[in-house]
């Protein structure tokens, strides 16, 4: 691979981060080498996610959620680990912390890890909360939904898993096998909470890193949301460094020792030898 030229501390970056406990924290921007839109990097059009007080309003919500999650299912269900993940997975961090739900930290075997929003692989019941697999109920919308990828295969894929698509008021969506329950991925929506145990997981991990001066990278993430930025301002706050590589400017930017302005494939691939 050929690695981008060194800007904004690319090298002193590099340098800072080799050889000391680190904590990773990465977001959809680690996820476009793999096909998967980034949400608000340079190119990201204007997006509006669904809410989870709108997705539990009533069945045309879910049925909209569906069908969109239906068609983008098979697309990012067939995204492979690109070169940032499998280098993530050889940097043997303390901790790895994601907020992208694509499982693709998984599939590359990264141990430490904690699926801040949980995964799109999985889905839960809202009435009973057993939780099921995605695939399964994938099979179980294309027998209710015949031939309604094929006829919208030209939807634009968001980064969610999901796609642009309007035309959803035929959709069919299948309630939970065993209490006929309404049934959401098992993802962390916007103005849903992250479960608390993860919070506290992923804190005493960067809360670690000062006593044995580590440091804090943050790869592909704006950092627009708190459930990300608490942690760079936690690192900062204890004086422990913190390293952001993205492109595009993040929240989080006054907080960092380096803001590194490269691909998270590129850089990372660097870092991990």
């Amino acid at each position: 691979m050929t690695l981008a030229p060194p800007s904004g501390g690319y090298v002193e970056a590099l340098t800072l981060l080799r050889d000391r406990p680190l904590v990773v924290l990465t977001g959809a921007g680690l996820s476009t080498d793999s096909g998967i839109p980034d949400y608000r990097g340079p190119s990201a059009p204007a997006r509006t996610p669904m809410t989870y007080q709108e997705f539990v309003s009533g069945p045309a919500a879910q049925q909209r959620y569906w069908a969109r999650s239906h068609l983008g299912w098979g697309r990012m269900g067939g995204a492979e680990p690109n070169d940032g993940h499998r280098a993530v997975a050889r940097l043997g961090a303390d901790l790895v912390i994601t907020q992208n739900v694509d499982g693709l930290h998984e599939r590359a075997g990264t141990p430490r890890l904690v699926a801040l929003h949980g995964r799109i692989a999985e889905v839960v019941c809202l009435g009973c909360r057993e939780t099921s697999d995605r695939a399964a109920l994938q099979e179980r919308l294309a027998e209710l939904n015949p031939g309604y990828a094929e006829r919208h295969a030209a939807a634009p894929v968001r980064p969610d898993g999901d796609v642009e698509l309007e035309d959803t008021a035929e959709f069919v969506v299948p309630d939970c096998a065993g209490c006929g329950g309404v049934l959401k991925p098992d993802v962390v929506f916007f103005g849903e909470n992250v479960p608390a145990e993860r919070v506290a997981r992923c804190y005493a991990a960067v809360e670690a890193l000062t006593e044995r001066d580590g440091a804090l990278l943050v790869a592909g993430s704006s950092l627009t949301v708190m459930s990300g930025l608490r942690f760079v301002r936690r690192a900062a706050r204890a004086g422990t460094p913190v390293v952001i590589v993205n492109r595009g400017s993040t929240r989080g930017d006054e907080l960092a020792s380096y803001r590194v302005h490269a691909g998270c494939s590129e850089f990372l691939t660097a870092l991990a030898g």
